[in-house]
């Protein structure tokens, strides 16, 4: 979907149509931009950036708190029409999904004509716009999927995939981020098919164990699966404080209170975790994190407040004002296959 917060927010409202929206907290509350409007990305808004930064970019924009009720019953339908032309649809967050359309609902046997469906379909009936990759695999689809947005559609035939693959950066591989990119680039590699020739030891040495993952992407090679019932593989919970906190003793309850928050949204899904972590920003935006992974799963909040509460004590919040606090849960299962591992622990 097509900055699909600030486009819910423009398609209910007309007079945000046109402008420069973004949606999130007030910059005077430390709020961070959630999503941006196309008007507003040409001053430089991004998804992520504080809002008191965005403001200074754009002093036009106009800013709309978040309504993540109306955002999932979007998504919803968004999903719904993906569904109507396959089964296998693998969401990876509200506003975006894989589907794999080799056999199916529509029995069209050009994929592109299925994308050009299914924005035909969520334009007409929802009034928002999609952009659509279509290609042999995950990879190169999600890479075709930003190609032209908004309202986009590109298509990498299997023919195509070698000159398509020539003009990209290596940033355009998965697992390559800022970091990771400023490395590959000391040691030559700019391009992303540069990964190829580089020697494979000293790749090794650049990337760690994503090396043979990223000679296999450089070559648009990706066996992954579009898999209709992807498991969560982590949970989270966090707040950002308009005021730094200073009191360790309200600092215990803010991580209690995330903790909480978790326990229960663990457990209306029905998932136990091994490892739980937390998050901690301090007011100099410097930000740790801490976990710890038990032997067992659970969902219980006394034993993720007790965990997140005894991780706390491992940063410096005794001593250092905070910004923001986190909890996470990782190492995920579902209930159904956890019951021989809580049979133990009674």
């Amino acid at each position: 979907m097509d900055a699909f917060y600030a486009s819910v927010e423009s398609r209910d409202n007309p007079e945000l149509r046109g402008k420069p929206v973004a949606v999130g907290g007030s910059p005077e509350t430390r709020g961070v931009v959630a999503a941006a409007s196309y008007e507003a990305r040409e001053f430089g808004v991004r998804s992520a950036m504080p809002m008191s930064r965005a403001v200074r970019l754009c002093p036009q924009l106009l800013i709309v708190p978040p309504d993540f009720k109306r955002y999932r019953e979007a998504s919803e339908k968004v999903m719904a029409i993906l569904r109507s032309s396959t089964p296998l649809v693998e969401p990876l967050s509200l506003d975006e999904a894989y589907l794999d359309v080799t056999e199916n609902l529509w029995h069209e046997p050009l994929a592109q004509t299925i994308a050009v469906r299914i924005k035909k379909n969520i334009f007409e009936n929802l009034g928002l716009t999609a952009s659509a990759g279509v290609a042999p695999n995950k990879f190169l689809a999600k890479i075709a999927s930003g190609w032209q947005k908004p309202d986009g559609l590109t298509v990498i035939a299997p023919e195509r995939v070698e000159k398509f693959l020539q003009q990209l950066p290596v940033e355009a591989l998965w697992g390559v981020g800022p970091v990771t990119a400023k490395k590959l680039h000391a040691v030559g590699v700019v391009k992303l098919t540069d990964i190829r020739s580089i020697e494979k030891n000293l790749l090794a040495k650049t990337v760690g164990s994503l090396a043979d993952w990223l000679v296999k992407l450089s070559h648009g090679e990706d066996p992954r699966q579009v898999k209709p019932d992807r498991a969560s593989k982590s949970i989270s919970c966090e707040t950002t404080y308009a005021e730094d906190l200073t009191d360790l003793g309200e600092m215990n309850q803010e991580i209690a209170r995330l903790a909480r928050e978790l326990a229960a949204e663990l457990a209306r899904k029905g998932i136990g975790a091994r490892t739980v972590t937390i998050k901690v920003r301090y007011a100099d935006f410097t930000t740790v994190t801490r976990s710890h992974t038990a032997d067992f799963f659970t969902c219980s909040k006394a034993e993720l407040v007790n965990r997140a509460q005894m991780l706390l004590e491992r940063t410096d919040a005794a001593q250092r004002p905070i910004r923001l606090l986190g909890v996470g849960a990782h190492s995920l299962a579902r209930e159904d296959s956890l019951l021989p591992l809580w049979e133990e622990r009674q």
